[in-house]
């Protein structure tokens, strides 16, 4: 989930009015890499967050060559521990860092009030500075295709999900991918189950294995390893890879992935540093700017339904297709509350803040 930025120094070149039409340009002086770091919130595996956004890492590198120069920090625990990090490589003359964690928004922002030099991209955070900008990807648009696969190849119509804390982005995908679900089986139910950890692979078995008890035929993930993927192998269950393909550890179990490719956004920051661009705002990217990709189908998927989603993804891609619209009936929540009224979408303010769980999940929110 980080940036790699390069520093381009243009040196001009001078001539003698004497000697103007002999005399070679001076060559211009070598550029000096930029120093991007990156914090990530776990170890890095074969797949799964922290891989998503240490290929970013690696795609930048490539894109900028000896223009960039790139250090990465692993499993860094979320509050005093990162906000240690974060110091010490703005400290050590990093001119950029990135910092992919939700818990690392308030140590990236009180780092950075003590460098007002250093550029920080918090990766889904929401609070931004003159020298924090923030970015995120619309995860819940491909956790509603994903959830069209799950509909079409559940037989129980029961499926579960493995979440990490109830905050807006998680229960947007939970939201999603039961509507997704529900868009091809209006009878499907979702299964929750709360970890309040979002790297503890473990946790993350033990709670896929309970919902696998359950009916639970085809289960989801917003946590950061792939032991939800090898418990649903291991298990001889359905599997929706989250953040990475994941079809080495579960080569029968996956149906579909939804992957996040953070190199072209990490890229371009990365750029804009180089040139003097940079300035904070945020970035919340999906289908259309290339950051949310679903595919990566497994073996058992039939054509048709892959050719479903696809064309599914393709009309996210061009608006005509929005997880968060109304049909002629009104969205409701769980409670029975009505949350997006008949032929409306919700808008981009109403998702952020989104406090509910919808209709076909089974289970209370988390308060």
């Amino acid at each position: 989930m980080y940036k790699n930025l390069a520093v381009t120094l243009v040196a001009a070149c001078f001539f003698s009015p004497v000697f103007s039409q002999t005399a070679a340009a001076p060559k211009a002086a070598p550029a000096q890499a930029v120093k991007a770091g990156f914090v990530y919130v776990s170890p890095i595996t074969e797949a799964g967050w922290t891989r998503q956004h240490d290929e970013g890492r690696k795609a930048v590198e490539a894109a900028l060559g000896a223009g960039v120069k790139t250090t990465f920090v692993e499993n860094v625990a979320e509050g005093a521990d990162a906000e240690r990090v974060i110091r010490d490589l703005a400290a050590t003359g990093h001119q950029i860092i990135f910092t992919p964690s939700f818990g690392y928004m308030e140590p990236t922002l009180k780092v950075a009030q003590d460098f007002p030099g250093v550029k920080f991209e918090s990766i889904t955070g929401y609070k931004q500075a003159p020298n924090v900008a923030t970015a995120n990807a619309r995860y819940y648009e491909g956790r509603y295709l994903a959830g069209i696969a799950a509909g079409r190849m559940s037989k129980t119509g029961v499926a579960g999900y493995v979440a990490g804390f109830p905050i807006p982005e998680v229960l947007q995908g939970i939201n999603a991918f039961t509507l997704g679900m529900r868009s091809v089986n209006p009878q499907a139910i979702v299964k929750v189950v709360w970890l309040n950890v979002w790297f503890d692979p473990p946790k993350e078995r033990d709670a896929a294995m309970v919902l696998f008890n359950q009916d639970v035929d085809v289960i989801a993930f917003h946590t950061g390893s792939t032991a939800v993927m090898a418990a649903a192998q291991e298990r001889g269950k359905m599997a929706v890879a989250y953040h990475s393909d994941m079809r080495q550890t579960g080569p029968d179990a996956q149906i579909v992935a939804v992957t996040h490719q953070w190199g072209a956004y990490y890229t371009g920051r990365v750029r804009a540093v180089q040139n003097g661009t940079w300035k904070s705002g945020n970035v919340w990217g999906g289908v259309r700017e290339g950051m949310i990709r679903v595919g990566d189908f497994g073996r058992r998927v039939p054509a048709a339904v892959q050719q479903e989603v696809l064309a599914a993804q393709k009309a996210v891609g061009a608006g005509r297709l929005h997880p968060f619209r109304a049909g002629k009936t009104a969205v409701r929540d769980n409670e029975g509350h009505e949350v997006i009224p008949a032929g409306q979408t919700l808008a981009d303010a109403q998702i952020l803040q989104m406090n509910w769980l919808v209709e076909g999940v089974q289970g209370k929110l988390q308060r």
